[in-house]
């Protein structure tokens, strides 16, 4: 006669479908987090209210063109390594977008000498600065540092409409003054030449 021995592993019919439907929800489980796992990778690679400053530079409007065109013009004055402009960016995509017809948008990089008269001009010392034209290309308001989303479009709206910006400074009259700096363009490209810039 045979015994059965302590070692065997019978196992009793309702403890083997127990284990089958354990393995069955745990392999659901997995099978539940990868589905969602590669979902969530897809629609972040997929995301797209990213816009970067050099994209929204590349689709800025020459100024040219924004001065001379018979609409009104938002002119920032930014940096690539601003990271309050960095941060404005998505914003300022999406209100360009909301305003593309009605309004010129223009970009003007503060590394780049080219714009030092535009520079002087606005008395920028701090970015982002932002400055309101009229229609006829006048300068009628600014504004400096980061705005709310609601402030912008505020300020857009009274632009379009022709009326007073409620959340800028306006900068009113000012007296005619020549800066004692002009650009060198001999020694342009090197930024540690500031002395050369000075008149005597």
């Amino acid at each position: 006669m045979i015994k059965n021995s302590p070692k065997s592993t019978v196992e009793s019919p309702e403890k083997s479908a127990s284990t089958v439907g354990a393995r069955v929800r745990n392999l659901l489980i997995v099978l539940a987090a990868i589905a969602l796992s590669v979902a969530l990778v897809l629609g972040l690679r997929t995301e797209t209210s990213t816009a970067t400053l050099t994209t929204l530079a590349e689709n800025s409007m020459p100024l040219d063109i924004a001065m001379s065109n018979g609409k009104p013009t938002l002119v920032e004055f930014y940096a690539n390594w601003c990271t309050t402009c960095q941060a404005m960016a998505s914003d300022m995509n999406e209100l360009e977008q909301q305003y593309t017809d009605k309004v010129n948008f223009v970009m003007l990089n503060v590394d780049n000498n080219k714009w030092l008269p535009e520079i002087e001009r606005y008395r920028v010392d701090g970015i982002p600065h932002f400055v309101f034209f009229g229609k006829d290309g006048d300068a009628i308001a600014q504004t400096i540092g980061e705005q709310p989303k609601t402030i912008m479009a505020a300020n857009l709206t009274a632009l379009v409409a022709g009326e007073s910006l409620p959340y800028a400074k306006t900068t009113g009259q000012v007296s005619k003054f020549t800066p004692p700096v002009t650009t060198n363009k001999n020694n342009s490209d090197d930024p540690r030449l500031h002395g050369s810039q000075v008149k005597s």
